[in-house]
């Protein structure tokens, strides 16, 4: 893809720097607060159709399982290279087990995970099917999860869990997908890190006010604004409606093939200079940049994407950078998961490859 000159210019002018922050990926600790989910992928040949109902029948080759949910995000912070403690609840169950070992062997820290006996694990199972030669389609999607909060004692052991972590870690991320884990007493020893709290919400920010940062995609900001954004004018008020809703220092909004919206209220960077400059609160300006999309042209699967610009954005944060330059890496990062059909991960040496093409 070619980039606008300008943004070439600057991204140019700062790659010795956004390198060195790769490269100090491995020294950070997080984490991570989140709603696991194992995602499973059936696959087999379609033999016939059955004689007992108006269905295929499909001979069974392969089941694969990858993390899901707020377990994706987990993973993408282990493959990047950070050291990772994860927080959340799986069911007394197989794919509880299964899960749990992806994360044992990603050398992720497992202690925070605690079993729900009454809960099973999130699991959300894709069976696809192909004739001979044929494309692979899905067919149909089960899932296997629970509407009930879990118990408050198990809410209150995850809590105290949090608290004993927050300060010997450079961050916590929260990754709520709405399947119960960050209730009330949970967030809150979340965000009581003294540094940075990073959140990643579907529904009710509100809920985490006073957290350091928000990623939002747009059709999440749209509704916590509770208008369309459709031009540069409902683009800027939703930015600055978000940080006065959040109290947040930055909210980044994620908009597909449009990029990224950094807003920001402390302004850690002298460079490059705002894409435009709002009124805030009394005497305090917002700062917003826009940072294009990296990778408009081979995209295949958005599944998860977010998780990983959480993941590189969270990172970069820890070392050091600017929330223009972690943002930068995080859209550099999302722009390689996408080429890939189901949830995926990238790695440093592969940021590293990818920020060289583009300024090459």
């Amino acid at each position: 893809m070619v980039l606008d000159s300008e943004f070439l210019t600057q991204l140019k002018a700062a790659t010795p720097r956004l390198l060195d922050l790769l490269a100090g990926f491995s020294q950070v600790e997080v984490l991570v607060v989140g709603d696991l989910t194992l995602d499973e992928f059936m696959t087999g040949q379609v033999e016939r159709v059955s004689r007992e109902a108006p269905v295929l029948i499909l001979r069974h080759e392969t089941t694969e399982q990858v993390p899901g949910g707020g377990a994706n995000a987990v993973y993408n912070f282990a493959k990047l290279g950070a050291k990772v403690k994860v927080v959340g609840l799986l069911g007394k169950d197989e794919q509880g087990k299964a899960l749990r070992h992806i994360f044992e062997t990603a050398r992720v820290d497992t202690t925070g995970i605690l079993v729900d006996p009454n809960r099973p694990t999130v699991t959300k199972t894709r069976i696809s099917g192909h004739a001979r030669q044929s494309v692979t389609q899905q067919i149909v999607r089960v899932d296997r999860k629970s509407d009930d909060l879990p118990e408050v004692d198990l809410q209150l052991q995850l809590a105290e869990y949090i608290q004993r972590q927050v300060a010997t870690v450079d961050a916590v991320i929260c990754s709520d997908y709405g399947d119960g884990v960050l209730t009330t007493p949970v967030i809150e020893a979340a965000i009581s890190h003294p540094q940075r709290t990073i959140v990643d919400t579907q529904k009710d920010l509100q809920r985490y006010k006073g957290a350091t940062i928000f990623t939002p995609n747009l059709p999440e900001a749209e509704k916590a604004v509770g208008y369309a954004i459709t031009n540069s004018d409902t683009l800027y008020q939703a930015g600055s409606d978000l940080l006065r809703l959040t109290d947040a220092e930055q909210v980044l909004i994620t908009r597909g093939e449009e990029g990224m919206s950094l807003f920001d209220r402390v302004n850690t960077s002298n460079y490059p200079s705002p894409s435009f400059i709002l009124s805030g609160t009394g005497d305090t300006p917002i700062y917003c940049w826009h940072i294009p999309a990296f990778n408009r042209t081979d995209v295949f699967d958005v599944t998860g994407a977010g998780d990983t610009v959480v993941a590189a954005l969270t990172l970069a944060l820890s070392m050091g950078a600017s929330s223009w330059e972690a943002s930068v890496l995080g859209n550099l990062a999302a722009s390689l998961v996408v080429r890939i059909f189901g949830t995926a991960t990238t790695t440093v040496n592969e940021l590293r490859e990818a920020l060289q093409a583009l300024v090459s």
